[in-house]
């Protein structure tokens, strides 16, 4: 079967990829910034802890659940079409969260920011791969991956700063930043960008999407909150799991399911999944819940805290190119396992030593050895996803695997703030009405300051043992040379 001919010229294929730079760098500025930025929040608006989980995890709910739903969508109606409209969508939703005055108001602003980034994520790399010919759609995507490395990287840098020099109202501009990047992608789009040929035949799972989200939000309500009644936590529990197990049974049964459930018979292809789900929990916990222990148990500024955490980003960067050429030498298996066990031993480390409250010698280093171990995880994981399963399965598959590590994030805020919150009680006493991750005009006492080092520990060892097993999945699913 022939590879269809890009629906652009030469000539316009540079402003196909600036556009979709533009569109990811925004959902990697507010991923990669929001959780430095969450203590200037909570400050700012007086958001609870479930308040500040929920301005996390309402976005990652709707992007996770929606996802493979908005990537479908691009080949039902155009790529460039579903694209733009996710953009405009995204970046109106972004303004909506720069001005909320209440954090229900903020909430609601990135769910919807989440719906548009379910329809412009996936977009954004299928507008590239329609652009360019096979022969040169590598190289294309290899420059969008170093642009969004750059943003990933260069987000908390800046937003560190901008929150230390200008205090903690300017977490609002983290959102507005991204009017002027979205409209620039908007102008290549539609000024320089025919529309391409949409496929008409294409179904969506909209039933499944509803199910999929359905189950997600109960399961996160249930999980999520400092004083939720535990009947009402089970009963929410409860309702997740029927949905959930609604959303299995529709989708066996669909013509054009969002989640191909044959593919989870392959072993390498399911164990993928599960050690991406455990693996990506640990990462969100640690990235989540780390800037807030600096930040509001020991008084570090956010920009101390950006520079701290500005290694793993590099590493990442550096080392990941090579740990795919071994890979393929090697199998993924004995590379993720040994990524995983690196990741374990920094969050063990961070564990251990937390106590010391030493930026420079304590989490620096465990940053450095964090990201040592994820340069060796990412890319042999997208290549054992890719050669579990046949050619014309393999968009599905990376977006099941995307969608993995979503929802992975959107459940390890939850459960880890809740474990967080009953260690800082326990070691607090309820001293002051306090709770965890809550910032004291003057500083931490230093009662809140051990207790909130006993509650990001209590997440740091469970988060050490979760990146352990994911080593053995890897090590005993995936392929090994």
């Amino acid at each position: 079967m022939s590879t269809p001919a890009p629906f652009v010229t030469p000539e316009q294929r540079i402003y196909v990829l600036v556009a979709a730079i533009l569109a990811s760098s925004m959902g990697f500025i507010d991923g990669s910034v929001i959780s430095i930025a969450t203590p200037a929040i909570r400050a700012n608006l007086g958001a609870s802890l479930a308040d500040a989980q929920w301005v996390s995890n309402a976005y990652l709910l709707l992007l996770s659940s929606v996802l493979l739903l908005g990537g479908a969508a691009g080949d039902r109606f155009g790529v460039r079409n579903v694209f733009a409209g996710g953009i405009v969508l995204f970046v109106v939703a972004s303004m909506g969260s720069a001005i909320a005055p209440t954090p229900l108001l903020l909430i609601v602003a990135r769910a919807i920011q989440g719906l548009g980034a379910a329809f412009m994520v996936p977009s954004s790399l299928a507008i590239i791969a329609k652009a360019y010919p096979k022969a040169e759609r590598g190289g294309a995507i290899g420059i969008w991956s170093s642009a969004s490395s750059f943003f990933t990287i260069a987000g908390p840098v800046i937003g560190g700063l901008v929150l230390t020099t200008l205090g903690d109202w300017s977490w609002r501009l983290v959102f507005a930043v991204n009017l002027p990047l979205g409209i620039a992608a908007l102008v290549l789009l539609f000024w320089k960008v025919p529309a391409d040929v949409p496929d008409a035949d294409r179904r969506l799972d909209v039933g499944g999407a509803g199910l999929g989200t359905m189950a997600l939000l109960l399961l996160a309500l249930a999980l999520t909150g400092e004083s939720t009644h535990t009947v009402w936590r089970i009963a929410l529990g409860v309702g997740g799991l029927i949905f959930a197990a609604a959303f299995l049974w529709w989708e066996h049964r669909s013509k054009a399911p969002m989640v191909p459930l044959g593919l989870f018979t392959d072993k390498a292809f399911s164990g993928a999944q599960g050690l991406t789900f455990v693996l990506y929990f640990s990462l969100a916990a640690i990235t989540f819940y780390l800037p807030t222990t600096l930040i509001t148990g020991w008084g570090i500024t956010p920009a101390e805290v950006s520079l701290v955490l500005l290694p793993l980003g590099i590493i990442l960067t550096v080392i990941s190119p090579f740990a795919g050429r071994y890979a393929d030498r090697f199998g993924p298996g004995p590379m993720i396992a040994a990524g995983s066990t690196l990741v374990a031993l920094a969050f063990l480390g961070l564990g251990l030593f937390i106590g010391l409250r030493s930026l420079w010698f304590v989490v620096l280093p465990a940053m450095i050895v964090f990201g040592l171990g994820m340069s060796l995880v990412v890319s042999p994981l997208s290549t054992a996803v890719m050669t579990s399963v046949a050619d014309r399965d393999t968009g599905t598959a990376s977006g099941i695997n995307n969608a993995v590590a979503r929802v992975a994030g959107l459940f390890a805020v939850a459960t880890m703030g809740g474990l967080g919150a009953l260690v800082f009680a326990s070691s607090i006493g309820g001293a002051g009405g306090l709770s965890f991750g809550m910032s004291v005009p003057g500083g931490p006492t230093p009662a809140a300051a051990a207790a909130t080092d006993h509650a990001f520990a209590a997440i740091a060892y469970v988060t050490a043992a979760l990146s352990l097993l994911s080593g053995v999945i890897a090590w005993t699913t995936l392929e090994r040379k």
